[in-house]
């Protein structure tokens, strides 16, 4: 392959599966030129999807920026450095020096080979870095001190620099995940943060046409693959799980309803054929039962907690960070309204004659309940003990009543959490480079280790417009 040494390149530290290289051929239409990881999964799913990066699979101190350049200037070097040792989510473990100092490699590229731009992604509390104690735990009283000396570092080798924290969802990609951006440029060009593209529908910049709304949870699913009752398992749910189901039905359900109807038995997904309003008009009825009324909500699972809290939300949301396990299930809760004239139908059949008033169901109806170790029970037994409190799912919504017939629960797929970190649909999660199936644990650890493309296409497009494209092989589907 012939170099070209008159244009700039673009280097990806620490690539991963391809997050921000995939946002950056977004921005500038090509291919990272050089993507570096230690870790071979990765690495076979960055070549899978970028084949034409030149793939360093060893640690970052290993590649030598001089003669991994071959002489080319860098336009931008972007770096993603672990960023578990500082998370939130790290818990009381001590740290590893190794990893909480894999970001001075910056400054050894900075040194080295002096690109033009450098950005660094990693959590909020990137800020925090500082000196270890003896035990090996961030010593409180050198908070900041670490990371205070790495903005000096690259100050004094001629880098401009700043840094702030961006979410996200305000950049078109349906999850909320927070992250710490730094951009650090030696051209004597001012550092530009991008505008939002996106904000909270109730906000008055999207009611004014300014901002588009935030993409929501609710448009990643893919609904083809149903939900499964949870009465009806072969292994039943933990009584955790159970519990967990039970209090995001009382809160999202029961005490918030906004139930619509979703088209069911076909294949694919997407936003055009998602949800209909109940105050909308139904779409063409077919032979096959293929609307149903729920209220789905996503459920998460992040350890024990505590037995009042829900870790949940609707999908009305953009969906929760994603992390490297997976964590999300869909969980819908069947309604049906109650009514005294139809006796109902098999579901083989071709849907009876659609009212005014919605009268289909899904499957034989149950009662919810809400408190100790028991979950529900069916209608035709005596009502259980009724308490001092409700207890029981029969639900009002604008004064008719209805009834929660099933519960259904599946976990989100990996393709569903791509499409909520905002990858493009055609990028290959699945198998490597060489066709080898890639196992789903390894998809969702991708996924969650990965950078939102949207932050690194938004941040090129802003600092490097010289560099960018409209379009790219990757659509902008930052709808």
């Amino acid at each position: 392959m012939q170099l070209d040494l008159f244009r700039e390149i673009i280097v990806d530290n620490f690539a991963g599966g391809g997050g921000a290289s995939t946002g950056i051929e977004m921005a500038t239409g090509l291919s990272v030129d050089i993507a570096i990881n230690h870790d071979p999964a990765a690495i076979a799913m960055h070549k899978a999807n970028h084949p034409d990066t030149e793939h360093y699979c060893e640690s970052v101190w290993d590649v030598d920026p001089v003669k991994a350049v071959k002489g080319r200037k860098v336009g931008l070097a972007w770096f993603s450095p672990d960023c578990k040792h500082f998370s939130k989510a790290k818990g009381g473990k001590p740290v590893e020096k190794k990893i909480r100092g894999l970001a001075w490699i910056a400054v050894k590229w900075a040194v080295a080979v002096k690109p033009r731009v450098i950005m660094l992604e990693n959590v909020e509390e990137f800020k925090t870095w500082g000196p270890l104690n003896k035990e090996g735990y961030p010593d409180e009283k050198q908070k900041g001190k670490t990371f205070n000396s790495f903005v000096k570092a690259l100050e004094a080798l001629g880098y401009q620099v700043e840094f702030k924290e961006l979410r996200a969802c305000d950049y078109g990609a349906p999850t909320i995940r927070k992250r710490f951006f730094m951009v650090a440029r030696c051209d004597g060009r001012p550092i530009v943060w991008p505008k939002p593209t996106h904000g909270n529908p109730e906000s008055l910049e999207v009611q004014a046409g300014k901002l588009k709304a935030w993409r929501t949870a609710e448009e990643i699913i893919d609904w083809s693959i149903g939900t499964p009752s949870i009465f009806e398992r072969k292994k039943p749910l933990a009584d955790n799980t159970m519990r967990r189901i039970a209090r995001g039905i009382e809160r999202f359900v029961v005490n918030n309803p906004k139930p619509f109807i979703v088209r069911i038995g076909q294949t694919g997904f997407g936003r055009d054929r998602l949800q209909y309003e109940l105050d909308k008009p139904l779409t063409t009825i077919t032979t096959k039962a293929e609307h149903c009324l729920v209220t789905p909500f996503i459920s998460a699972y992040y350890g024990e907690t505590a037995a009042s809290e829900v870790r949940g939300q609707i999908i009305k949301d953009p969906l929760h960070t994603i992390p490297t396990a997976n964590r999300f299930s869909l969980v819908t809760a069947f309604i049906a309204q109650q009514f005294k004239s139809s006796i109902g139908q098999k579901i083989e059949q071709p849907l009876n004659t659609i009212t005014t008033v919605n009268k289909a169901n899904l499957v034989t109806a149950f009662l919810t309940k809400y408190y100790g170790s028991d979950i529900g029970q069916n209608l035709n037994e005596p009502l259980h003990t009724v308490t001092t409190k409700d207890r029981f799912g029969l639900v009002t919504i604008k004064g008719q009543d209805f009834r929660i017939v099933d519960i259904g629960m599946r976990m989100l797929q990996p393709h569903e959490l791509y499409a909520a970190q905002g990858f493009p649909s055609e990028y290959v999660i699945d198998k490597d480079y060489k066709g080898n199936p890639y196992p789903k644990t390894q998809q969702v650890a991708r996924c969650g280790n990965s950078v939102p493309p949207s932050f690194a296409d938004a941040l090129v497009r802003a600092n490097l417009p010289e560099m960018c494209v409209e379009n790219s092989r990757y659509k902008r589907a930052l709808v």
